[in-house]
């Protein structure tokens, strides 16, 4: 067996249909970043392009945000000599999977994915007298397409979010349900891997950083735009020299999302001291601003060479379909649609 079959595999899809911003930084991207460098482990990391279109039907939109999300994790390091990066469009063995795992998919399986549930719901609750009014096949079969995503690769971990894990199981059903019938190992059963650690920013409204509520810091904003959008970041009506509470502070939290520790304490303690919000403003600009600038840098001369990002995805496509495509072709012999000759 060689070194890389025993490395463990973990793979991780990025929606692109937003602009990344601090919170994607934190609790995604800089986290996957560290942990695409242990030797250890094999990751594959790609653009969730197809699953973009079952929110987003605006194509400018949907390709900006493929070039901007390539770029920014290009910017803050990730190496793609070792991580596996691809666009998921790039690879044509995983539409064919997702095709082939329908078919062994119990569709009641697919009516108790909550986001399908969370939509029936919703009509139900506005009185529309179809349950279904304005659901795709895209939104009510995705779950079948991420565990083709998963399966292709047999990955063994896939990091995601609590509301997320439920997918996992769906795709260990499946892969279950199909090693089964085909009689054979042919998919690991992967593991959901949820990391409670992992950092969640608010935004500037108080409320958790989501593109859904307008309310982000995108990551590379330009600097002037940065110390605008931080000014507007919602606090509190105390004054100047009246003790604050940090913890119920959203300036707080970002910057000790960023921060070292000694400087995260030396400003805990300027909070009890009662520093005033302005302040508080410059100082956050200030540290975000001089981490973010150096990937800003290397983030905009990329956005102006696409045709480097897209030789790099290439290359992760030629790496990935390595892999996937002997792999496809052995799932096509065990369902009978091998060759004749």
């Amino acid at each position: 067996m060689s070194a890389a079959s025993q490395k463990t595999r973990v793979l991780t899809g990025i929606t692109t249909t937003g602009t990344p911003h601090l919170g994607n930084y934190v609790g995604a991207i800089k986290p996957a970043i560290a942990a695409s460098q242990d030797p250890t482990v094999q990751s594959y990391y790609f653009l969730a392009d197809l699953h973009a279109l079952i929110k987003c039907q605006d194509p400018k939109r949907v390709q900006e945000s493929r070039l901007e999300i390539a770029a920014t994790w290009l910017a803050l390091g990730l190496d793609t000599d070792t991580a596996i990066f691809y666009r998921q469009s790039d690879i044509p063995e995983i539409p064919e999977l997702t095709w082939m795992l329908s078919c062994v998919c119990a569709k009641g399986l697919m009516n108790r994915a909550h986001a399908y549930k969370a939509s029936v719901a919703e009509n139900e609750a506005a009185g529309n007298q179809d349950p279904d009014k304005g659901i795709t096949m895209g939104l009510f079969g995705y779950p079948v397409l991420m565990a083709a995503d998963i399966l292709m690769f047999n990955s063994h971990k896939v990091p995601v979010g609590r509301d997320q894990i439920q997918h996992i199981e769906m795709a260990r059903d499946i892969a279950g349900r199909f090693n089964h019938l085909y009689k054979g190992d042919y998919f690991t059963q992967p593991e959901a891997v949820v990391d409670d650690n992992v950092a969640t920013l608010n935004g500037l409204d108080g409320r958790k950083m989501s593109k859904s509520y307008n309310n982000t810091i995108p990551l590379f904003v330009a600097e002037k735009k940065l110390l605008k959008l931080v000014r507007k970041i919602k606090t509190n009506s105390l004054e100047p020299g009246e003790p604050k509470d940090p913890a119920t502070c959203t300036l707080f939290q970002i910057y000790s999302a960023f921060a070292s520790r000694e400087a995260t304490s030396a400003m805990r303690a300027e909070y009890q001291a009662g520093i005033g919000w302005g302040d508080a403003k410059s100082r956050l600009f200030e540290m975000l601003n001089e981490q973010l600038r150096e990937p800003r840098e290397r983030y905009l001369a990329l956005m102006e060479d696409p045709g480097h990002i897209e030789a790099v995805l290439q290359k992760g496509a030629e790496r990935a379909r390595a892999e996937a495509a002997p792999f496809m072709d052995r799932l096509r012999h065990a369902a009978g649609l091998g060759r004749f000759v």
